[in-house]
């Protein structure tokens, strides 16, 4: 699901390429993605069981992807024609959006392998309200802080 979700980010951000450009950076972005999908998603539920989980979470949304991306640059890099800088930025916000998706679903327990995880229907059956939850969360978090009573302001006396 990641390459074709990331060739057609790529696809739509080289629209205005030729032909031969596009087919090139797409091939090497669905083989890339194809084979390391699987060990970059295992290093992110590796962090999920950190002790601490504000590191585990940045593991998951920011080291991880970063490595990804940047592998994946050095990739295009290497074997053909490179991606054009728009299509590079548009993966990246793909990425980073996709982190923190991946991050919303991991810590609910859907796309986990293991002894910790479910089948893959049962995590399919999850994903609506999965992603639902995602698009809401910005603002559940503006409502919680808007809700959240004002601390009184202590007066210079009183230190």
């Amino acid at each position: 699901m990641s390459a074709t979700v990331r060739s057609l980010v790529y696809l739509a951000a080289m629209a205005r390429s030729g032909p031969h450009g596009r087919f090139a950076v797409i091939a090497v972005e669905m083989a890339y993605v194809t084979l390391t999908a699987g060990v970059y998603a295992g290093m992110q539920q590796r962090a999920l069981s950190l002790r601490s989980r504000p590191l585990g979470n940045v593991i998951i949304v920011i080291a991880v992807p970063g490595l990804a991306q940047f592998l994946d640059w050095l990739i295009h890099r290497a074997v053909g024609p490179a991606a054009p800088t728009r299509a590079i930025l548009a993966a990246g916000v793909f990425t980073v959006v996709s982190a923190l998706f991946h991050l919303h679903v991991m810590r609910c327990g859907v796309f986990l392998t293991g002894h910790t995880g479910r089948s893959l229907a049962d995590d399919f059956r999850r994903i609506p309200r999965l992603i639902l939850d995602f698009a809401l969360t910005p603002s559940a978090l503006l409502l919680a802080l808007a809700a959240r009573p004002s601390r009184p302001v202590e007066s210079e006396g009183a230190l």
